[in-house]
C-alpha cells in the first residue's frame, strides 16, 4: 500500500519550503516517548529529565496524540511569512472544532472506521463509531481528555496548545534558537539541490522511504492506506525539514491541510551516517580514484546498466570494463543483479551517501562538537 504523490519533474513551481516552531516541538515530543526509535536525539531525551514532573504528566497524558501520528494541522504551508512560535499558536487556536476532533481521533481508531482515502470528521458522529471513539480514548489517555475530546475538543486543544506553551518556555524555546538555523541551511540547499538536479535529485536523497520514478513524474512512499495525490496548477507541494523527524519521513496527503514531505534537516542526516571503518574507507576511496570508474558509476547512477550498454558509453572494451565494475562492487559501490542473459549492475545510494560524513569523521575524529548535555550544562 502506498501513498503516491504525482508532480512534474519540470514543475518545481509547486514546491515550496517551509519549517515550523511548533510542528518542531511536537516533533521532539514524540522523541521523548519514543527514545528508542531515535538514537540521535538521545542527549535531547536525557536532557529532557529536567522537566517538571506535572509537565511530565502532561506530556504522557497527550502522548497519543504524538506517539505514532501527529495532528495534521501542525503542518506549516509552504507559501507566506514563516511564523514565531507565538503566532503559530494564534493561528492553531483558530481551527474548526470538527477537524479538531478528528486529529485527535485519527491515532485513537486504527483502522479508520470508513472506506476510501481521505477522512470524512461526519463518520465521528455515527453512534457506533462515537462509542468506539469514547472506549478507546479513555483506555489510551484517561476519562478527562476523552470527554473533551468527544464533547469539547476546542477546550481539548487549548490544553494541547497549553502543554506547547509550557513546554517551549522551560526547554523548546533556547532548542528553537540553536536548530532555526539548520532547518534554514537545510532549505537552502535542498533548493540548490533542485535547482541544480531537479525535484526529484533531491527527492532521492530520501530514498529508501521515498521511491521515486521522475519520468512519469511520481514518487511515492509505502504506508498502511492507498492514496494518490496529483498536485496541481493551484496547489504547492510543501516541503518541511526537522531536525526531530530523523529516521522518518512524516506525509500528509489529505486536505485542508498543506500536502507534503517533512524531512530529516541535512545536518542531522549527516550527523546519523553510519561511518565507514578507515580500512573499507581506503578500498573505497582506491576504487573511485580511476576516471573510467567514475564514468561508469555516474551512468550507473542513472539507472541500473548492463556491461554491454555501458561499455560503448565509457569508451572501453566490455572486458576492461568489466574489470573495472568488479572493483567497484567489491568496494561496495554497486550491487548485480541477473535480468535474463544480462547481468545488471546498480548503485548502492547507502555507501555512497556513507562516504563524505566517514571521511570527515576520520579527519575530524578529535575536534568533535558539544554534545546537548554539555550545552546544558554549560
Amino acid at each position: 500500500m502506498t501513498i503516491e504523490f504525482r508532480v512534474p519533474a519540470t514543475a518545481t513551481e509547486l514546491v515550496g519550503f517551509s519549517y515550523s516552531p511548533a510542528l518542531e516541538a511536537v516533533l521532539s515530543l514524540h522523541v521523548l516517548v519514543e527514545p528508542k526509535h531515535h538514537p540521535v536525539q538521545h542527549p535531547w531525551v536525557r536532557a529532557m529529565r529536567r522537566l517538571p514532573p506535572a509537565l511530565k504528566r502532561e506530556i504522557d497524558a497527550f502522548s497519543f496524540a504524538f506517539r505514532s501520528y501527529f495532528p495534521e494541522f501542525f503542518f506549516p504551508p509552504p507559501t507566506g511569512e514563516l511564523l514565531d512560535f507565538a503566532d503559530e499558536l494564534e493561528r492553531l487556536r483558530r481551527i474548526d472544532p470538527d477537524l479538531t476532533r478528528l486529529e485527535f481521533a485519527l491515532p485513537l481508531l486504527t483502522p479508520w472506521p470508513a472506506e476510501g482515502p481521505v477522512r470524512d470528521p461526519d463518520v465521528l458522529s455515527e453512534p457506533a463509531v462515537r462509542r468506539r471513539l469514547s472506549e478507546q480514548a479513555a483506555a489510551v489517555c484517561g476519562e478527562t481528555l476523552a470527554t473533551l475530546l468527544l464533547d469539547d475538543p476546542g477546550a481539548l486543544l487549548e490544553r494541547f496548545l497549553r502543554l506547547l506553551e509550557g513546554y517551549w518556555e522551560e526547554a523548546f524555546a533556547e532548542e528553537w534558537r540553536r536548530i532555526e538555523p539548520e532547518l534554514a541551511d537545510s532549505v537552502t540547499e535542498a533548493g540548490r539541490q533542485i535547482a541544480e538536479h531537479g525535484l526529484y535529485g533531491m527527492l532521492r536523497a530520501l530514498w529508501p522511504e521515498v521511491r521515486c520514478d521522475p519520468a512519469a513524474g511520481r514518487f511515492w512512499l509505502e504506508r498502511p492506506h492507498d492514496h494518490q495525490v496529483a498536485i496541481g496548477p493551484h496547489e504547492q507541494l510543501a516541503l518541511v525539514p526537522s531536525t526531530f523527524v530523523w529516521p522518518h519521513i512524516r506525509v500528509n496527503c489529505d486536505g485542508p491541510w498543506p500536502l507534503g514531505l517533512v524531512f530529516p534537516a541535512s545536518s542531522i542526516v549527516r550527523e546519523a551516517r553510519p561511518r565507514i571503518p578507515p580500512a573499507q574507507l581506503v578500498g573505497i576511496l582506491r576504487a573511485l580514484a580511476d576516471d573510467t570508474r567514475l564514468r561508469a558509476l555516474r551512468l550507473i547512477a542513472e539507472r541500473p546498466r548492463s556491461t554491454q550498454e555501458l561499455a560503448p558509453l565509457v569508451g572501453v572494451s566490455e572486458a576492461a570494463l568489466s574489470k573495472h565494475l568488479r572493483v567497484l562492487a567489491e568496494a561496495g559501490l554497486l550491487e548485480r543483479s541477473r535480468q535474463g542473459y544480462y547481468v545488471l549492475y546498480r548503485l548502492v545510494p547507502r555507501k555512497v551517501a556513507e562516504l563524505a560524513p566517514s571521511l570527515e569523521g576520520f579527519l575530524g575524529e578529535n575536534s568533535a562538537p558539544p554534545t546537548l548535555d554539555q550545552r546544558f550544562d554549560a
